[in-house]
């Protein structure tokens, strides 16, 4: 077997560089979490990978290699072009990894070397990523988070959006999780990221923060959606001077509705939240909102789920250590929110 070995540490450097990296493991531990940026070219799909694991625990670890070299043997062309597809014009090297490091990623590299396409085999596989990733917010060690608060509506995530188009440093936890970390946040945004692959893209914008740097970001509950942010991430957003976003109702209410565009298309999917509204707001405010929602009277819903639901339920986050920001109108407010951006860093610089 044509086989090179690769450090993580080396294999994280050559990635950074424009590197492909290639998990080998089945599709559904892809899915449950793999290195930022991975395709998968699986050596066994979830079936094929069963069969050999129960061959193996029947009948041994010999009968188990010919069953699979039979499965993949087939397979094989693909798999080479998959990676020269995902490759395109890129002549950097392949990092190729399993769970452990073991065969599955050694037999692949294999199968691209003797193509003509350089690749490296990762020691310790996704393990030992993984372990990198919980070693990394055990530490905590980055640069400050400047967290941007408000009530629903402001628009944080879009003020993030329109810094970070100009340069400002931003970490978009919403983004990350694909969550808008709200009662109705995971609406016509498709799937979540499991938790472990949440991690392991959080880990990556935040090691791009160093340690005497910052980045924007925007306060989030520890549940963003399904997702669980890090204890050391939700601490870090606790202890940072806020910026507190101030906006009329009417404005929040326009925001809001510019955020799910297509609404008249997701009326069924609304139901199941505000029912769920019941135990907090009452059986009859609870009717009322699913009337409304019935009649397709969304700014009027929007309005009474942030008068009824929302501003009580979040205002008394309003930190004591903060500066407020009045972002209307939205030109003005940006300069203002600049500003204040420069206001606090220039103070904890002095």
């Amino acid at each position: 077997m044509i086989r090179k070995t690769l450090t993580l540490e080396k294999a994280l450097a050559l990635r950074d560089r424009g590197a492909l990296l290639v998990d080998a493991r089945s599709p559904a531990e892809f899915a449950d979490g793999t290195m930022p940026g991975a395709i998968n070219v699986p050596l066994l799909d979830n079936v094929q990978r069963e069969r050999v694991g129960t061959v193996y625990k029947q009948r041994g670890k010999a009968e188990a290699r010919l069953l699979g070299m039979e499965l993949v043997a087939p397979l094989i062309p693909a798999m080479v072009a998959k990676v020269l597809v995902a490759r395109g014009q890129n002549t950097g090297p392949v990092v190729v990894f399993c769970w452990r490091g073991g065969m599955r990623s050694g037999a692949l590299t294999s199968f691209l070397n003797l193509a003509g396409i350089p690749a490296f085999q990762l020691e310790g596989g996704h393990k030992q990523f993984r372990r990198l990733v919980l070693d990394f917010f055990a530490r905590g060690e980055w640069g400050r988070l400047l967290v941007f608060r408000g009530l629903t509506g402001v628009g944080k995530t879009r003020l993030l959006q329109k810094l970070e188009q100009e340069g400002y440093p931003v970490l978009d936890l919403e983004a990350l999780a694909n969550h808008r970390g709200s009662a109705f946040g995971g609406l016509g945004l498709g799937q979540q990221p499991s938790q472990k692959q949440f991690e392991a893209l959080l880990w990556d914008r935040l090691r791009q923060i160093e340690p005497g740097g910052y980045a924007l970001t925007e306060g989030e509950s520890r549940h963003v959606g399904r997702v669980i942010l890090p204890p050391t991430v939700y601490e870090a957003l606790q202890v940072e001077t806020s910026i507190w976003i101030e906006a009329s109702l009417d404005y929040r209410v326009g925001v809001i509705l510019d955020d799910y565009p297509a609404l008249d298309g997701l009326t069924s999917d609304f139901i199941r939240p505000i029912r769920a509204l019941k135990e907090r707001l009452g059986k009859e405010v609870v009717a009322a909102l699913l009337d409304l929602l019935e009649q397709g009277a969304w700014e009027e819903l929007v309005r009474q789920l942030m008068v009824l639901y929302y501003d009580p339920l979040y205002r008394h986050t309003k930190p004591v250590d903060r500066i407020e920001v009045d972002i209307e109108p939205l030109t003005e407010g940006l300069e203002r929110l600049k500003r204040a951006i420069g206001r606090i860093l220039n103070r904890d610089a002095s």
